[in-house]
């Protein structure tokens, strides 16, 4: 069978879906060495260093465009350029981000990781939004099968979308192996002499953006008693409409204590989670919620609030 995969979120983000995507194809390619597997890049990509490791029955195949002119052409002009041209043909398509393009396959595969564009459409750039408002419902409804998240998310597709409840099913997250707690004095000290985290800490970890409810969580610090023996520490990468996050720790006299350290590895992840006296994920959104879960493998002491992610699922 000649199965052909989206790696594009893989080859180009760092965190969230494309670590998702990085460890999902690892694990394939660990368990598949008979089916015939393409991964679909697009000209920009850098970080394909994980399928050098691949056995013979994966290859990369890669466009001509940069990433920008493949979106624009395949979701916003809508040119029916089958991404065979690109892959050679192929019995099913799977995308691990959102979006479909035009594709022959005879059986295509969607995750929907969340719908917090819809739930919660104030913490996503308008251009983001009237891009996904338009591409996710015309993959949703073009795909035979939809992997949700959570069942939260898989309400909200059959809710907002209107998908065929027979075709979304829910497939939970895992974590990689290497999220575990790390007892190891000099790994534990390289990392806090890396991030110089020299006081006990609270951890939160994700993309700097308002669904994440930063400046609630660092009011609520700011708050703490005893908040003059702790500092906060927020790991992540800078996403969008972040300037009032970057602000918050000065309008809550806190500034001397809240840590903004920036994108991390996951090399560093499970040092960080076995350090934090805490980790706290406010967030007002997510469809599963994949940091709380590495925190817990951890054995991190967790504080969180996914409503939609987890109500009625226990």
């Amino acid at each position: 069978m000649n199965i052909a995969i989206d790696y594009t979120s893989a080859a180009r983000q760092r965190a969230g879906i494309g670590r998702y995507t990085r460890s999902l194809i690892r694990a394939l390619a660990q368990l598949d060495a008979t089916n015939q597997y393409a991964l679909y890049v697009p000209r920009d990509a850098t970080q394909l260093d994980d399928t050098r490791a691949f056995p013979k029955n994966f290859h990369v195949a890669r466009a001509p465009l940069n990433e920008r002119y493949m979106v624009a052409l395949w979701q916003r002009v809508r040119v029916p350029l089958p991404i065979e041209i690109f892959t050679g043909a192929s019995d099913v398509f799977y995308s691990p981000d959102f979006v479909l393009p035009p594709t022959r396959a005879k059986r295509k595969i969607l995750t929907v990781h969340d719908l917090s564009f819809k739930r919660h459409h104030e913490t996503a750039v308008p251009n983001l939004k009237w891009y996904l408002e338009g591409a996710v419902p015309r993959a949703v409804q073009r795909a035979d099968l939809i992997l949700a998240d959570s069942d939260a998310t898989r309400r909200d597709l059959i809710e907002l979308f209107a998908a065929p409840p027979a075709r979304v099913r829910t497939l939970y997250s895992g974590c990689d192996a290497c999220f575990q707690r790390v007892t190891d004095a000099q790994e534990l000290k390289r990392v806090r002499d890396t991030y110089q985290l020299h006081r006990p800490f609270i951890l939160n970890v994700g993309t700097i953006e308002p669904r994440k409810n930063l400046p609630r969580l660092i009011e609520a610090f700011s708050r703490l008693k005893q908040r003059r023996e702790l500092d906060l520490v927020i790991a992540g990468g800078r996403g969008w409409m972040y300037d009032e996050i970057y602000q918050a720790p000065q309008k809550f006299g806190v500034n001397a204590q809240v840590r903004f350290i920036g994108f991390t590895p996951d090399a560093d992840l499970p040092a960080l989670y076995s350090l934090a006296e805490l980790f706290a994920y406010p967030s007002l959104y997510e469809g599963f919620g994949l940091p709380v879960l590495e925190a817990l493998a951890c054995g991190a002491a967790v504080a969180a609030e996914l409503r939609r992610a987890f109500e009625q699922q226990t």
